[in-house]
């Protein structure tokens, strides 16, 4: 067998000798057909992703009915009631309904999501509830699965086993044979890439480069410093943004429950296909403030930069400062032990890579009284999006605010975590200056 394979391997060989001219196809062109390759312009705005009401609340209805047959445990029971308040009551949609609205739209259009995780169903911090089980039997109901299209679409939800290696791995795979399938990954926490972090530097980011393979998969990575220890802080933003060039990644850090469903939504939208990586936020998905109303996800599409909300007079704005992710929430919710930041324009940064450089210079020329000009984040000034956003940045005097380096991600003890995080807020509020009205 051994020798009859040498033969044919010395035939081929003498064969392709003789071609004057060699045509590379892909063994994937069959799976891709439709599809094309994205440029610059693709990225300076998103496509629309907006989703007509009646279909929004078709879907909705979906996910917060519980089924007259099924009985299910009181806290589930809660979770129904809790859906159903958000739509018909106080109109205020959190981080786990905006995510089941993405993939439940995505469903009743048609598409089929794949979802795999090593707590998925439930969600780590028991956000997303989308397999429910009954309290008599253990029966498995899902709502998404339950939406009134018949278009045929359909959530795969799978709890994994503990090798992210192993499952990355398949569902890279699965996303390069299945574009029309919204693919997703999700780590238990952020740092859990780590074990990954083969499949991600070899395949994920520099796949189309190399052997021009187009993924769509979308990796979710809890992430955020609450002070619960080095290993379940960060998801080590900086070696993502590491890999980023020619548009290979998007890296977004989403502050808003709709501008993550709109991001999810944007995947399947376009015409081309790029891996989406997102740092998902751990204190964000029952925080208060942190609410999209339901009109945030009939209109609009995907905000790579969001201006300060707070309807302040640019002309008395002299500082801007540019943030990511929950920071932004915890600059405003400090103002109560500090003071206003009347001068101050929080700009949140909410797609990193590829970096909305023109969204970017638009506000700059608003606030074109600025003379000063920092980027805020949490994690250490080794770490986090610092280095890349002072090398990919418009041409300003970007100054840091943050922790100091550091070696390990995050503090071990939750005092020392707040020393930390009080000595930022510190520099932040510096800053402030009293409104000057004329």
């Amino acid at each position: 067998m051994e020798k009859e394979f040498q033969e044919e391997l010395q035939a081929r060989i003498l064969e392709s000798k003789e071609i004057k001219k060699a045509t590379v196809t892909s063994f994937l062109e069959d799976y891709w057909k439709g599809f094309r390759t994205a440029t610059e312009l693709d990225f300076e705005k998103s496509p629309i992703t907006g989703v007509n009401k009646k279909e929004l609340l078709k879907v909705a209805e979906t996910i917060y009915k519980q089924p007259e047959d099924l009985k299910f445990i009181k806290k589930i029971q809660k979770e129904f009631a809790k859906r159903k308040a958000m739509i018909e009551e106080t109109n205020q949609l959190d981080w786990g309904m905006a995510e089941l609205l993405a993939y439940g739209t995505l469903i009743n259009e048609g598409n089929t999501v794949r979802f795999t995780g090593q707590d998925v169903q439930r969600g780590t911090f028991s956000h997303r509830h989308a397999v429910l089980k009954t309290e008599d039997n253990e029966t498995k109901y899902i709502p998404l699965n339950n939406i009134p299209s018949n278009k045929g679409g359909k959530i795969w939800i799978y709890n994994s086993l503990l090798s992210e290696y192993g499952v990355l791995g398949y569902e890279y795979g699965y996303s390069l044979t299945n574009p029309n399938s919204l693919t997703i990954w999700e780590a238990q926490f952020g740092d859990f890439n780590n074990g990954a972090q083969i499949m991600i530097d070899q395949f994920i980011a520099a796949g189309e480069d190399k052997w021009k393979t187009q993924s769509g998969l979308v990796m979710l990575l809890p992430h955020g410093y609450e002070g619960m220890g080095a290993e379940h802080s960060s998801a080590r933003l900086e070696r993502f943004l590491q890999l980023c060039a020619g548009l290979n990644l998007q890296i977004v850090n989403a502050t808003t429950p709709a501008n993550f469903f709109h991001v999810l939504r944007r995947q399947m939208v376009r015409d081309f296909r790029k891996p989406l990586i997102v740092f998902t936020p751990k204190k964000l998905l029952r925080f208060p403030a942190c609410v999209s109303s339901l009109e945030e996800f009939t209109k609009g599409f995907f905000q790579e930069v969001i201006d300060d909300p707070q309807n302040k007079d640019s002309q008395n704005i002299d500082t801007i400062m540019f943030t990511s992710g929950k920071m932004y929430y915890e600059i405003l919710d400090q103002q109560k032990n500090y003071t206003e930041l009347d001068n101050v324009a929080l700009v949140r940064i909410e797609q990193i890579s590829p970096l909305p450089v023109k969204q970017i210079q638009n506000l700059l020329k608003k606030y074109s009284g600025a003379k000063n000009y920092f980027w805020v984040q949490e994690e250490p000034e080794n770490m986090g999006a610092w280095g890349y956003i002072l090398r990919k940045f418009p041409d300003v005097k970007l100054k840091y605010i943050g922790r100091k380096e550091s070696s390990a991600p995050a503090a071990g003890s939750f005092k020392r975590h707040e020393i930390r995080v009080n000595k930022v807020y510190e520099q932040i509020f510096s800053h402030a200056k009293p409104l000057v009205t004329k």
